[in-house]
């Protein structure tokens, strides 16, 4: 694996334009004439920065959304009951218990803004908080608690601010953008202490490329009766970001609940069918999963090459300790290749997503040189 690493970054100077592993088989005409797409990176472009997966939707989903496109002219009504009845036999709860949004962001966003009503949200200061800058804006009261030194959200500082004014009490497992993971134990503990006084809602976004999604997972708490809503996405491991498909496993009261605050209606067919394809897919999804894989490793190989170092991730990007994010993100777009910059006053981490492998070999080969070049 590590001579494969490699020979990707030894081959980033002149092999940028390679399809590193070519799930859809598909090839472009040596003919076409080059247009600037209106989706997905621009000509040239290693797109680092929005933590997709590039080597999605798999087959199966693109042949479904080919397929079903001519119904376009219908409501989803049967689809989004199909996908319902699949994600509710999976994880062993009745489809009542099954909310489907447009992404998971819309269910993140409903559940904020129905919980946020009753009273405030509790969170750590740094996770992905797009949902609850959405409530915050329709007048909801955030609570925010500092991450520890090493990244780590305080859990026990969290457990310590929760008082009779906050309703729902808002995770990021494993957390975006630190890709740190909360260790089970710890985190089903904290849960038990603090579910009985507010609803937990876990985003589990990233939790199909954990080390072992099934322990690190929260469903079993909700199955369980626990006060807890576990959020998931086709955007991750499906490679379906732009498809717009996640959903939220909770009591059938708080699905109930979450319902009552959605704005779509029915979800989008291709979508819908692409996900309704590919739940099952396992040889894509293990595939998916190990050119993750291999691109983190890839990234982490070439942090510690450039005197760097990282936190430990549990997901599709890598959170990296450097003298000055926008600067580096700024000098990498320079050779074309998009990053992060700081998350807020936080200019000391970099993050950095996995992507196609030979784009995170660009990557790979221009840290240590842009390293020495910004800091000696």
């Amino acid at each position: 694996m590590l001579t494969n690493r490699r020979s990707f970054i030894a081959r980033a100077g002149v092999a940028t334009g390679l399809s590193a592993l070519p799930l859809h088989g598909l090839t472009a005409s040596a003919a076409a004439p080059i247009v600037e797409p209106d989706f997905g990176p621009k000509i040239g472009q290693a797109l680092l920065s929005r933590n997709e997966n590039p080597y999605g939707p798999a087959p199966s989903a693109l042949r479904a959304i080919a397929e079903t496109s001519k119904m376009g002219c219908y409501y989803n009504d049967r689809g989004h009951a199909k996908l319902t009845a699949m994600i509710a036999e999976r994880n062993g709860v009745s489809p009542g218990q099954v909310v489907i949004g447009e992404g998971s962001t819309e269910v993140l966003c409903a559940a904020a803004l129905a919980w946020g009503r009753k009273g405030a949200i509790l969170a750590p200061e740094l996770f992905w908080d797009t949902t609850v800058q959405y409530a915050e804006r329709q007048g909801v009261t955030a609570v925010r608690v500092p991450l520890l030194a090493d990244m780590n959200i305080d859990l026990p500082g969290m457990a310590a601010a929760l008082d009779d004014s906050v309703a729902m009490v808002h995770l990021c497992n494993p957390n975006n953008p630190t890709g740190i993971l909360i260790p089970p134990n710890a985190l089903k503990a904290f849960i038990a202490e603090v579910s009985p006084k507010a609803t937990v809602l876990v985003d589990e976004a990233y939790n199909e490329l954990t080390d072992r999604p099934d322990d690190n997972s929260t469903i079993d708490l909700v199955k369980a009766g626990a006060d807890v809503i576990v959020c998931r996405t086709f955007s991750k491991i499906y490679g379906m970001a732009g498809l717009r498909v996640g959903y939220a496993i909770a009591s059938e009261e708080n699905a109930a609940r979450i319902r009552s605050h959605q704005m779509s209606f029915g979800g989008n067919l291709g979508g819908l069918a692409a996900a309704i394809a590919s739940y099952n897919d396992t040889p894509f999804l293990d595939q998916s999963r190990a050119a993750v894989l291999e691109a983190r490793a890839m990234i982490i190989d070439a942090v510690a090459n450039s005197g760097l170092s990282a936190l430990p991730s549990q997901t599709n990007f890598v959170f990296v300790k450097v003298p000055d994010a926008n600067a580096l993100r700024d000098a990498m777009a320079q050779s074309g290749i998009a990053i992060r910059g700081a998350y807020g006053n936080l200019n000391g981490y970099s993050r950095v997503s996995t992507g196609k492998l030979e784009d995170v070999a660009r990557y790979a080969a221009a840290l240590p040189k842009l390293s020495r070049q910004l800091w000696g």
